[in-house]
């Protein structure tokens, strides 16, 4: 049975984040694989960012030239078939 326990690595050591594996003295094979450091921006940076970048968008005016988003997306559906049914 597979059993996942947080670590960090240091130099050629694991120190556990939280619980401990129970298994005595006996050596055990263990499988690490490093994860993604988070980003280091701060939220409110994060979201500033979001901000900008929805602001470009909306400045682009990308979607000008749709006249009825209805109808627009009855078109876009209909360029593909639905998951799961024949045509």
């Amino acid at each position: 049975m597979q059993q996942i326990f947080e670590a960090i690595l240091k130099g050629n050591l694991l120190e556990w984040a939280n619980e401990v594996p129970r298994q005595g003295d006996r050596p055990v094979k263990v499988y690490v694989t490093l994860q993604e450091e988070r980003s280091t921006l701060s939220a409110e940076l994060r979201r500033q960012r979001i901000v900008e970048i929805l602001e470009k968008i909306a400045a682009s005016n990308v979607f000008a030239d749709i006249n009825d988003p209805v109808e627009w997306q009855r078109e876009l559906r209909q360029d593909r078939p639905l998951p799961g049914r024949d045509e």
